[in-house]
């Protein structure tokens, strides 16, 4: 009966550990969000884009912004992946890219985990 009783508790707490291990493996992406925000600028003078991203997280290797596409008058021009996001919320990406005056630049940004936020704006 002992032994009995010792296999029943000893099968509850290997489900119970392996439920547990699952539940950790799945954190991550029950706290995934897409980008809060993203605000663009540009720099006629420079020629350059300043990309504005607010996706705050903890564990920025992890869960991150990993691509930042960029398209002028409808055609992409530039794909820019990331690995991780720099810790601060939000943070600045500034590209350089030549433009003209009402030229229509168009920002995708992706979160690795979850969602995608987009920001156009017109060259003055």
């Amino acid at each position: 009966m002992k032994k009995t009783m010792i296999r029943g508790i000893t099968k509850a707490f290997m489900f119970a550990l392996i439920i547990s291990i699952i539940s950790i493996a799945y954190i991550q992406t029950a706290n995934a969000h897409p980008p809060k925000d993203i605000s663009i600028s540009y720099d006629l003078a420079q020629q350059t884009l300043s990309v504005t991203i607010t996706h705050k997280t903890t564990f920025t290797s992890r869960h991150h912004i990993k691509t930042v596409i960029i398209t002028r008058n409808g055609t992409a021009v530039s794909t820019e992946e990331y690995k991780d996001q720099p810790d601060e919320s939000p943070f600045t990406y500034t590209y350089s890219l030549p433009a003209v005056a009402g030229d229509v630049i168009k920002v995708e940004v992706t979160c690795n985990v979850f969602g995608s936020k987009e920001a156009t704006l017109t060259v003055e």
